[in-house]
């Protein structure tokens, strides 16, 4: 396992396992190792480089899994940028990189 993999996936357990208030470190471990392999399949497109301008509903369930894979913040997070910017995917796409920068300063 390369280094950066194994740092992802220890990375995405811990959001789990904070996201769920505890648990199976195993399970998480699973779970993040398939979220990140399944993130790395997926083809980049044109798509992938410009946010989509269509607004977003904090209900999509699907659009906030996919704004915190692709911009590798937790679901919770994606959740409130979604909630507090109103659905506005081009600012919620921003913010959340953003976000994603400061953790790593």
């Amino acid at each position: 396992m390369s280094d950066e993999r194994h740092e992802k996936i220890q990375q995405r357990a811990y959001q789990i396992w904070e996201r769920e208030g505890g648990g199976d470190p195993e399970r998480h471990w699973h779970q993040a190792a398939a979220e990140i392999d399944r993130e790395a399949a997926l083809p980049l497109t044109a798509g992938d480089a410009l946010p989509e301008t269509r607004e977003i509903a904090s209900s999509d369930v699907l659009a906030v899994e996919a704004l915190a894979m692709r911009t590798g913040i937790s679901g919770d997070e994606a959740q409130e940028l979604i909630d507090r910017l109103g659905g506005d995917r081009a600012a919620t796409e921003q913010a959340a990189r953003s976000l994603k920068g400061k953790r790593k300063s």
